[in-house]
């Protein structure tokens, strides 16, 4: 930042007054009816001086100025401090602002797509669950797969306009430096208007494409907010059109043939624009691409709004991809003047003709350049290399031509549009029925849901009888031979393969590590790869492979607990193993004792209390923490055995209760829960249960009891007596 002190002393005749404006210090002086001078000076922002003159005989003046100029920030060039010395191509991208995004755009799902991403979901969370449960639901799958992929294909053929206009308008949609830097084997990027600015929604350069030299005009977008904020969303100002028009003169001069890409909502109509002549810019240019001498081709890539796009679109040939549009007005603006409401969007697409179709039909568009299924941004590359076919064709065919066939042929493609016949009989009017009728897939969607619903039933009545199986390292190297295979597949249907090839040559020359590789190789890398993870991340893409790159995920995680866990076993036995040898003896001792029937006494309840407690300790010590203590499970009695115990049982407890009642003693044991819970003496607790046990026994036929359990164990035909769960009082010792 500068810092500026200006010591103004003037004196003379007349009036003189300083100011400062911009980046500059005017001073102006009049001296007795002198010519008006006018001195300038660089400086800093805005301060006015005061007037200040003194009369005199003879004019003169002085101005000193003593500034301090702080140092400012480094200029950030496009080029690295540390450019590879042995680098032999790609010099011209560090020209280029153009650089692969460092974060991946995220996936974004349409209105109308949404309930078939949702079934893609619902499809793989099937096919996990049947490889938790180890069910063999493959066949079930691989017809729901095809299914999926049946509906998507149907959706995508029957679009309705106003889907086209969204997919046109989609986020990820590639942009045209996308494009270019996909078909072009050398590109430059050419800067300014001379004018003094450069418009970045109006993007030029000189590209080679096998061989030949062509010049890219195009309307660029950005990939996400910051860059459409820089880029103001594509609309282009009067510089970007008179940027453009610089572009084509220099082409026309030299030979060059010009390809432009059309990809705007419309020329940006902000109050400077129009100040500026937005009209007459797009109107010179209309008027100046009719004159000029070399082929023209155009290609529609997204959206063509209106005057903004046709500025840069008077061509020999205009393609469009297969999901562009092209509109006089935006469908959202014609519904909002015909309909007074922006909601009918959808019949005014329908009433404008804006898709590629309809244009072709109209002959105002002469070729449609197919796009993968799910739009452009499902497969930028393959895209890419589609619009390279169509307009080298197109380039080839007119470069036959001499000028005058080339300017007639021009000119007679826009003069036909909207002609008409007089006086010519036709055929009457028949009404009929030509709308196409908007897919519906929610009876496909409901048929594929109600069937996934059945598989995960089955899988979920199945998870708690078939264990888990569990994964070998034989498993996993068969897994990741075969996520090797599908991958060289993806990259083969991505398009990707010859970049992947011509990248493993160009690392096996450079005999490089990771943490070595040049900044132009590392940058080639992460942008291939990026490119392979969008393409894998989007909806109905491969989905097999993604299946098994989360299985193969889970299994390295699992992997990796299990080599941590016997790690810290390890650790733990080498550090605890003697200290802890006498504590689980004095525990397994009591453990034991307590299994025959035998009652601790206190000494030892304490010795094992003093044992938990130190080993506690001796856990904590190595960073881990006691969660609780598990109990040893006993093993049980076969299932007969325990139903007769459990009927022996009952009918002794009907005795008991019932000598109870004979020999009135339940006023006695109330008595003695009473002297259990104030704490009474031990040794009066246990004579009172003493004696309520003689008088039971005293009161009981032994004889009697013995002949009532043999019935009712040996009763095993009739009603079946339903036996009350038994309460039992058991203390568990670890």
């Amino acid at each position: 930042m500068n810092s500026l002190t200006v010591s103004p002393a003037i004196s003379g005749g007349g009036e003189s007054c300083s100011y400062v404006s911009g980046s500059k210090i005017h001073l102006k002086r009049d001296f007795l009816g002198s010519d008006l001078q006018r001195i300038s000076f660089q400086g800093t922002n805005g301060v006015l001086f005061k007037h200040f003159g003194q009369p005199g005989g003879r004019a003169w003046g002085s101005f000193r100025i003593v500034a301090k100029i702080k140092k400012g920030q480094k200029h950030e060039y496009p080029w690295p401090d540390d450019i590879d010395p042995n680098l032999k191509s790609g010099h011209l991208n560090y020209l280029s602002h153009f650089k692969p995004l460092t974060e991946k755009p995220k996936p974004v799902t349409l209105a109308f797509e949404k309930p078939l991403v949702d079934l893609e979901k619902k499809i793989i969370d099937v096919r996990k669950m049947a490889d938790e449960t180890g069910l063999d639901f493959s066949d079930q799958i691989n017809l729901l797969e095809s299914k999926y992929h049946q509906a998507l294909k149907d959706l995508y053929t029957h679009l309705t306009p106003i889907q086209r206009l969204n997919i046109a308008r989609h986020p990820n949609r590639p942009t045209f430096l996308d494009h270019v830097l996909n078909i072009t084997d050398k590109w430059v990027e050419l800067h300014g208007d001379r004018a003094g600015y450069d418009d970045p929604a109006i993007v030029a350069g000189l590209g080679s494409m096998d061989g030949k030299s062509y010049m890219f005009i195009g309307h660029q977008k950005g990939r996400n907010t910051k860059e459409n904020i820089q880029r103001n969303f594509g609309m282009p100002t009067p510089h970007g059109y008179r940027k453009a028009l610089r572009m084509m003169r220099y082409a026309d001069h030299h030979g060059f043939p010009i390809i432009t890409f059309i990809d705007t909502p419309g020329a940006f109509a902000d109050l400077k624009s129009e100040e500026l002549g937005q009209g007459e810019a797009i109107a010179y240019n209309l008027r100046a691409m009719f004159g000029l001498k070399v082929p023209i081709v155009t290609v529609v890539i997204g959206e063509g709004g209106s005057g903004g796009a046709l500025a840069i679109g008077c061509s020999n040939k205009i393609f469009m991809m297969e999901n562009a549009v092209f509109y006089v007005a935006s469908p959202e603006a014609c519904a909002a003047i015909l309909w007074k409401t922006s909601q009918a969007a959808p019949k005014a697409a329908e009433k404008l003709r804006i898709t590629s179709g309809e244009l072709c039909k109209l002959k105002i568009a002469d070729g449609i350049i197919p796009e993968p299924l799910g739009g452009a941004h499902t497969d930028p590359t393959w895209t890419s290399q589609q619009i390279k076919l169509m307009v080298t064709k197109a380039m080839e065919e007119l470069s036959a031509m001499d000028v005058d066939s080339l300017l007639g042929q021009r000119h007679q493609k826009f003069r036909v549009l909207g002609g008409f016949v007089e006086g010519e009989p036709v055929d009457p009017e028949k009404k009929r029925n030509m709308k196409m009728k908007e897919t519906d897939i929610s009876q496909v969607t409901a048929d594929i849901e109600e069937e996934i619903q059945n598989l995960k039933n089955a899988a979920i009545k199945a998870k708690g009888k078939i264990p888990a199986p569990t994964i070998s390292d034989e498993a996993i190297e068969k897994l990741r031979q075969e996520i090797d295979k599908e991958m060289t597949n993806a990259f083969i249907a991505m398009g990707l393969q010859e970049k992947l090839e011509a990248l493993k040559m160009e690392l096996s020359k450079s005999n490089a590590s990771d943490q070595t590789l040049s900044p132009a190789l590392k940058e080639k890398v992460d942008r291939l790869m990026q490119e392979f993870k969008y393409n894998l991340s989007l909806p109905g893409s491969h989905m097999a492979l993604k299946q098994k790159l989360e299985m193969l995920s889970d299994a390295a995680k699992l992997q990796e607990k299990r080599i941590n866990g016997e790690k810290l076993k390890k650790e733990i036995n080498e550090k605890l193993q003697e200290k802890v040898k006498g504590k689980v003896e004095i525990l397994r001792k009591a453990r034991e004792k307590v299994a025959k029937g035998e009652k601790l006494e206190e000494d030892e309840i304490k010795e094992v209390e003093k044992a938990k407690g130190e080993l506690e300790e001796m856990l904590k010590s190595v960073n881990l923490e006691v969660v609780g203590f598990g109990k040893k499970k006993v093993p049980t009695a076969p299932a007969a055995l325990e139903e007769k115990l459990k009927k022996a049982d009952y009918v002794v407890k009907n005795e008991i209760e019932k000598a109870i009642d004979t020999a009135g003693l339940r006023w006695k044991i109330d008595e003695m829960k009473e002297e259990i819970s104030s704490g009474s003496n031990k040794e009066k607790v246990e004579q009172m249960e003493k004696e309520i046990r003689e008088e039971i026994a005293a009161v009981l036929d032994m004889t009697e009891l013995k002949k009532k359990i043999k019935t009712a164990v040996e009763d095993t035909v009739g009603s079946h007596v339903e036996v009350p769960a038994q309460e039992t009082v058991a203390a568990g010792n670890n």
